[in-house]
Protein backbone atom coordinates (compact mmCIF):
# COMPACT_ATOMS: atom_id res chain seq x y z
CA UNK A 1 0.00 0.00 0.00
CA UNK A 2 3.04 2.70 1.22
CA UNK A 3 4.67 2.21 -2.02
CA UNK A 4 2.02 2.16 -4.04
CA UNK A 5 1.35 5.50 -2.89
CA UNK A 6 4.67 6.68 -3.21
CA UNK A 7 5.14 5.99 -6.45
CA UNK A 8 1.85 7.14 -7.90
CA UNK A 9 2.82 10.52 -6.41
CA UNK A 10 5.97 10.40 -7.96
CA UNK A 11 6.77 12.76 -11.15
CA UNK A 12 8.45 9.45 -13.19
CA UNK A 13 8.43 6.42 -11.26
CA UNK A 14 10.48 3.36 -11.21
CA UNK A 15 10.56 0.27 -9.06
CA UNK A 16 13.08 -2.43 -8.50
CA UNK A 17 12.18 -5.87 -6.53
CA UNK A 18 15.63 -6.89 -4.77
CA UNK A 19 15.02 -10.26 -5.19
CA UNK A 20 13.13 -13.05 -3.10
CA UNK A 21 10.32 -11.92 -4.68
CA UNK A 22 8.64 -15.14 -4.21
CA UNK A 23 9.39 -16.30 -0.63
CA UNK A 24 10.84 -18.87 0.55
CA UNK A 25 11.30 -21.51 -2.54
CA UNK A 26 10.74 -19.39 -5.56
CA UNK A 27 7.94 -20.13 -8.08
CA UNK A 28 6.77 -23.31 -8.24
CA UNK A 29 5.84 -25.54 -11.48
CA UNK A 30 1.99 -25.19 -12.55
CA UNK A 31 0.96 -28.31 -10.92
CA UNK A 32 2.73 -28.03 -7.26
CA UNK A 33 0.34 -27.18 -4.38
CA UNK A 34 2.06 -23.84 -3.59
CA UNK A 35 1.90 -22.57 -6.89
CA UNK A 36 -1.68 -20.55 -6.42
CA UNK A 37 0.25 -18.97 -3.15
CA UNK A 38 3.32 -18.05 -5.08
CA UNK A 39 1.02 -17.03 -7.99
CA UNK A 40 -0.55 -14.34 -5.25
CA UNK A 41 2.44 -13.02 -3.44
CA UNK A 42 4.03 -12.37 -7.41
CA UNK A 43 0.71 -10.32 -8.38
CA UNK A 44 0.63 -8.01 -5.82
CA UNK A 45 3.59 -6.67 -6.67
CA UNK A 46 3.06 -7.00 -10.04
CA UNK A 47 -0.01 -4.82 -8.78
CA UNK A 48 2.12 -1.87 -7.74
CA UNK A 49 3.30 -1.36 -11.18
CA UNK A 50 -0.14 -1.40 -12.71
CA UNK A 51 -1.90 0.86 -10.13
CA UNK A 52 0.59 3.40 -10.01
CA UNK A 53 1.92 3.38 -13.60
CA UNK A 54 5.34 3.12 -12.21
CA UNK A 55 7.94 1.18 -14.64
CA UNK A 56 10.04 -1.41 -12.91
CA UNK A 57 11.36 -4.83 -13.16
CA UNK A 58 12.55 -7.36 -10.51
CA UNK A 59 15.88 -8.96 -9.97
CA UNK A 60 16.42 -12.72 -9.01
CA UNK A 61 17.27 -13.68 -5.03
CA UNK A 62 18.20 -16.73 -3.66
CA UNK A 63 15.10 -17.91 -2.54
CA UNK A 64 13.77 -17.66 -6.14
CA UNK A 65 16.18 -19.92 -7.40
CA UNK A 66 14.05 -22.64 -5.55
CA UNK A 67 15.93 -21.88 -2.04
CA UNK A 68 19.33 -22.56 -3.69
CA UNK A 69 18.07 -26.08 -4.58
CA UNK A 70 18.95 -28.30 -7.78
CA UNK A 71 16.36 -27.19 -9.61
CA UNK A 72 16.66 -23.36 -9.16
CA UNK A 73 17.28 -22.59 -12.76
CA UNK A 74 13.61 -23.96 -13.62
CA UNK A 75 12.10 -22.17 -10.83
CA UNK A 76 13.96 -18.68 -11.81
CA UNK A 77 12.63 -19.51 -15.66
CA UNK A 78 9.17 -20.05 -14.38
CA UNK A 79 9.12 -16.60 -12.08
CA UNK A 80 10.06 -15.05 -15.63
CA UNK A 81 7.65 -16.69 -17.79
CA UNK A 82 4.54 -15.46 -15.34
CA UNK A 83 6.12 -11.80 -14.95
CA UNK A 84 6.29 -11.70 -18.88
CA UNK A 85 2.60 -13.19 -19.27
CA UNK A 86 1.24 -10.30 -16.42
CA UNK A 87 2.29 -7.70 -19.42
CA UNK A 88 2.26 -4.43 -18.43
CA UNK A 89 6.17 -3.98 -19.63
CA UNK A 90 7.60 -5.56 -16.06
CA UNK A 91 10.30 -7.83 -16.46
CA UNK A 92 12.77 -10.56 -14.71
CA UNK A 93 16.67 -8.90 -15.44
CA UNK A 94 18.62 -10.73 -15.93
CA UNK A 95 16.87 -12.64 -17.93
CA UNK A 96 17.25 -16.88 -18.48
CA UNK A 97 19.02 -17.26 -15.13
CA UNK A 98 22.18 -15.84 -16.99
CA UNK A 99 24.55 -13.88 -14.57
CA UNK A 100 24.19 -10.08 -16.50
CA UNK A 101 24.79 -7.56 -16.47
CA UNK A 102 21.42 -6.24 -18.00
CA UNK A 103 21.59 -1.82 -18.31
CA UNK A 104 18.54 -0.10 -18.02
CA UNK A 105 18.78 3.66 -18.58
CA UNK A 106 16.31 5.50 -17.08
CA UNK A 107 15.81 9.43 -18.00
CA UNK A 108 18.66 11.33 -18.76
CA UNK A 109 20.49 10.79 -16.16
CA UNK A 110 20.34 7.47 -14.39
CA UNK A 111 22.02 3.61 -15.69
CA UNK A 112 20.65 0.94 -13.81
CA UNK A 113 23.08 -2.44 -13.97
CA UNK A 114 20.93 -5.45 -12.95
CA UNK A 115 22.73 -8.33 -11.66
CA UNK A 116 21.44 -12.07 -10.91
CA UNK A 117 23.71 -12.65 -7.72
CA UNK A 118 23.00 -15.82 -7.30
CA UNK A 119 24.70 -17.43 -10.04
CA UNK A 120 27.84 -16.85 -8.68
CA UNK A 121 26.81 -18.82 -5.43
CA UNK A 122 24.26 -21.78 -6.89
CA UNK A 123 25.23 -25.10 -7.18
CA UNK A 124 23.92 -27.40 -9.67
CA UNK A 125 22.46 -26.80 -13.42
CA UNK A 126 23.07 -23.13 -14.35
CA UNK A 127 23.83 -21.05 -17.72
CA UNK A 128 27.74 -20.73 -18.07
CA UNK A 129 30.21 -21.88 -20.08
CA UNK A 130 30.51 -22.30 -23.52
CA UNK A 131 27.17 -23.76 -24.55
CA UNK A 132 25.32 -20.91 -22.51
CA UNK A 133 23.16 -18.43 -24.78
CA UNK A 134 24.07 -16.02 -22.14
CA UNK A 135 25.84 -13.01 -23.39
CA UNK A 136 28.27 -13.09 -20.79
CA UNK A 137 28.77 -16.98 -19.31
CA UNK A 138 31.94 -16.61 -16.97
CA UNK A 139 32.82 -15.23 -14.37
CA UNK A 140 35.50 -13.37 -16.04
CA UNK A 141 32.91 -12.33 -19.32
CA UNK A 142 30.77 -11.03 -16.20
CA UNK A 143 33.37 -8.70 -14.99
CA UNK A 144 34.40 -7.33 -18.60
CA UNK A 145 30.78 -6.59 -19.56
CA UNK A 146 30.33 -4.82 -16.32
CA UNK A 147 33.23 -2.74 -16.51
CA UNK A 148 31.99 -1.89 -20.18
CA UNK A 149 28.60 -0.56 -19.09
CA UNK A 150 29.58 1.60 -16.58
CA UNK A 151 32.14 2.85 -18.66
CA UNK A 152 30.37 3.50 -21.51
CA UNK A 153 27.20 4.86 -19.93
CA UNK A 154 27.41 7.97 -20.68
CA UNK A 155 25.23 8.96 -17.88
CA UNK A 156 26.04 10.93 -14.53
CA UNK A 157 24.85 8.16 -12.14
CA UNK A 158 25.32 4.40 -12.08
CA UNK A 159 23.50 2.46 -9.85
CA UNK A 160 24.02 -1.59 -10.01
CA UNK A 161 21.18 -3.24 -8.45
CA UNK A 162 21.03 -7.48 -7.42
CA UNK A 163 19.90 -9.09 -4.59
CA UNK A 164 22.96 -9.88 -2.55
CA UNK A 165 24.85 -6.86 -0.43
CA UNK A 166 28.49 -5.57 -0.56
CA UNK A 167 28.53 -5.14 2.88
CA UNK A 168 25.79 -6.11 6.18
CA UNK A 169 25.42 -5.51 9.70
CA UNK A 170 22.70 -8.39 9.93
CA UNK A 171 22.90 -12.28 9.66
CA UNK A 172 24.67 -12.42 6.35
CA UNK A 173 27.46 -10.64 7.27
CA UNK A 174 28.12 -12.62 10.45
CA UNK A 175 26.35 -10.75 13.26
CA UNK A 176 23.82 -12.31 15.32
CA UNK A 177 22.22 -11.22 18.76
CA UNK A 178 21.96 -13.14 21.91
CA UNK A 179 18.92 -14.99 21.36
CA UNK A 180 20.27 -16.18 18.42
CA UNK A 181 22.69 -18.59 20.57
CA UNK A 182 19.96 -19.56 23.21
CA UNK A 183 17.05 -20.11 20.66
CA UNK A 184 19.37 -21.20 17.35
CA UNK A 185 16.02 -23.45 16.09
CA UNK A 186 14.08 -20.31 15.45
CA UNK A 187 15.95 -20.14 11.77
CA UNK A 188 14.21 -23.57 11.27
CA UNK A 189 10.54 -21.78 12.82
CA UNK A 190 10.10 -18.65 14.34
CA UNK A 191 7.86 -20.36 16.91
CA UNK A 192 10.15 -22.72 17.86
CA UNK A 193 11.57 -20.63 21.06
CA UNK A 194 13.20 -23.75 22.84
CA UNK A 195 16.33 -22.90 24.56
CA UNK A 196 19.90 -24.76 23.98
CA UNK A 197 22.32 -22.48 25.43
CA UNK A 198 26.30 -23.60 24.37
CA UNK A 199 25.03 -25.89 21.63
CA UNK A 200 23.19 -23.08 20.38
CA UNK A 201 26.34 -21.11 19.69
CA UNK A 202 27.46 -23.80 16.97
CA UNK A 203 24.69 -22.55 14.41
CA UNK A 204 25.55 -18.77 14.64
CA UNK A 205 29.65 -19.82 15.04
CA UNK A 206 29.70 -21.56 11.95
CA UNK A 207 27.49 -18.72 10.04
CA UNK A 208 30.06 -16.26 10.81
CA UNK A 209 32.61 -18.58 9.87
CA UNK A 210 31.32 -18.64 6.51
CA UNK A 211 29.73 -22.33 6.25
CA UNK A 212 26.91 -20.91 4.47
CA UNK A 213 27.31 -19.58 0.74
CA UNK A 214 24.99 -17.07 1.03
CA UNK A 215 26.85 -15.21 4.04
CA UNK A 216 29.73 -12.78 3.28
CA UNK A 217 32.15 -14.80 5.48
CA UNK A 218 32.25 -17.52 2.92
CA UNK A 219 34.78 -18.06 0.21
CA UNK A 220 32.09 -18.44 -2.74
CA UNK A 221 30.54 -14.95 -1.35
CA UNK A 222 34.51 -13.54 -0.76
CA UNK A 223 35.43 -14.60 -4.24
CA UNK A 224 31.97 -12.79 -5.71
CA UNK A 225 32.94 -9.42 -3.81
CA UNK A 226 36.39 -9.46 -5.57
CA UNK A 227 35.21 -9.67 -8.92
CA UNK A 228 32.47 -7.02 -8.46
CA UNK A 229 35.00 -4.76 -6.69
CA UNK A 230 37.33 -5.44 -9.47
CA UNK A 231 34.85 -4.64 -12.58
CA UNK A 232 33.70 -1.58 -10.43
CA UNK A 233 37.48 -0.18 -10.12
CA UNK A 234 37.38 -0.32 -13.94
CA UNK A 235 35.25 2.05 -14.40
CA UNK A 236 36.08 5.59 -14.65
CA UNK A 237 34.23 6.54 -11.32
CA UNK A 238 32.52 4.15 -8.89
CA UNK A 239 29.13 3.46 -8.83
CA UNK A 240 26.85 5.80 -7.02
CA UNK A 241 24.69 3.17 -5.44
CA UNK A 242 25.11 -0.68 -5.18
CA UNK A 243 21.68 -1.87 -3.81
CA UNK A 244 20.08 -4.91 -2.32
CA UNK A 245 18.00 -6.74 -0.38
CA UNK A 246 19.11 -10.30 1.50
CA UNK A 247 19.27 -9.18 4.98
CA UNK A 248 15.12 -8.20 6.28
CA UNK A 249 16.69 -5.01 7.49
CA UNK A 250 17.09 -1.30 6.25
CA UNK A 251 21.03 -0.42 6.17
CA UNK A 252 23.04 2.43 4.77
CA UNK A 253 26.88 1.98 4.65
CA UNK A 254 29.46 3.87 2.97
CA UNK A 255 31.25 2.15 0.28
CA UNK A 256 34.33 1.41 -0.65
CA UNK A 257 34.17 0.18 -4.58
CA UNK A 258 30.83 2.03 -4.86
CA UNK A 259 29.80 5.00 -2.96
CA UNK A 260 27.02 3.47 -0.96
CA UNK A 261 25.83 0.41 -0.36
CA UNK A 262 21.95 0.32 0.09
CA UNK A 263 20.65 -2.62 1.64
CA UNK A 264 16.89 -2.99 1.37
CA UNK A 265 15.69 -6.09 2.45
CA UNK A 266 12.37 -5.53 4.25
CA UNK A 267 9.76 -5.24 1.76
CA UNK A 268 7.32 -7.83 3.81
CA UNK A 269 5.97 -6.19 6.80
CA UNK A 270 6.83 -8.15 10.12
CA UNK A 271 9.64 -9.96 8.62
CA UNK A 272 12.86 -8.25 9.49
CA UNK A 273 15.64 -9.57 11.36
CA UNK A 274 18.56 -8.44 13.92
CA UNK A 275 21.56 -5.51 12.58
CA UNK A 276 23.91 -3.75 14.07
CA UNK A 277 26.05 -0.56 12.57
CA UNK A 278 29.64 -1.51 11.13
CA UNK A 279 32.12 1.39 11.27
CA UNK A 280 30.84 2.54 7.76
CA UNK A 281 27.10 2.57 8.85
CA UNK A 282 25.36 5.65 8.24
CA UNK A 283 21.77 4.35 9.10
CA UNK A 284 20.45 0.73 10.29
CA UNK A 285 17.00 -0.59 11.65
CA UNK A 286 15.18 -3.56 11.68
CA UNK A 287 12.16 -2.22 10.68
CA UNK A 288 9.71 -3.09 7.60
CA UNK A 289 10.16 -0.29 4.69
CA UNK A 290 11.93 0.46 1.49
CA UNK A 291 13.84 3.04 0.60
CA UNK A 292 13.63 5.62 -2.19
CA UNK A 293 16.31 7.79 -4.34
CA UNK A 294 15.25 10.85 -6.23
CA UNK A 295 17.39 12.10 -9.42
CA UNK A 296 17.41 15.35 -10.01
CA UNK A 297 18.65 16.20 -13.95
CA UNK A 298 21.97 17.56 -12.63
CA UNK A 299 22.76 14.78 -11.53
CA UNK A 300 22.27 15.48 -7.88
CA UNK A 301 20.48 12.42 -5.65
CA UNK A 302 18.49 12.13 -2.56
CA UNK A 303 17.84 9.07 -0.36
CA UNK A 304 14.97 8.51 1.78
CA UNK A 305 14.81 5.61 3.90
CA UNK A 306 10.64 4.87 4.47
CA UNK A 307 9.25 2.97 7.45
CA UNK A 308 5.79 1.83 7.39
CA UNK A 309 3.68 0.47 10.04
CA UNK A 310 0.75 -2.02 9.83
CA UNK A 311 -1.92 0.53 8.56
CA UNK A 312 0.32 1.13 5.53
CA UNK A 313 1.23 4.29 6.80
CA UNK A 314 4.67 5.47 5.71
CA UNK A 315 7.37 8.02 7.34
CA UNK A 316 10.51 8.87 6.00
CA UNK A 317 13.08 8.11 8.93
CA UNK A 318 15.90 9.04 7.54
CA UNK A 319 17.26 11.06 4.63
CA UNK A 320 20.45 12.08 2.77
CA UNK A 321 21.96 13.75 -0.31
CA UNK A 322 24.03 11.42 -2.20
CA UNK A 323 26.59 13.58 -4.08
Amino acid sequence: MALRAAAASAPHPFIVFLGDNVYPEGMPDSAAPKRRAAERVLTQQLRVLQASGARGFFVPGNHDWDHMQPGGWDAIRRQERFITAAGGGAALLPAGGCPGPAVVDVGAVVRLVALDSQWWLQDGPKPEGPTSSCPAATASAVIDSMGAALRTAGRRVAVVVAHHPLASGGAHGGHFEWQDHVFPLRHIKPWLWIPLPLIGSAYPMARAEGISSQDIPSPAYQRMLVALDSAFASAPAPPLIYAAGHEHTLQVIAGTSTRYVLVSGAGTFGHIDHVIALDSTRFARSASGFMRVEFLRDGRARLGVIIVDRAGSAAEEFGLWLN
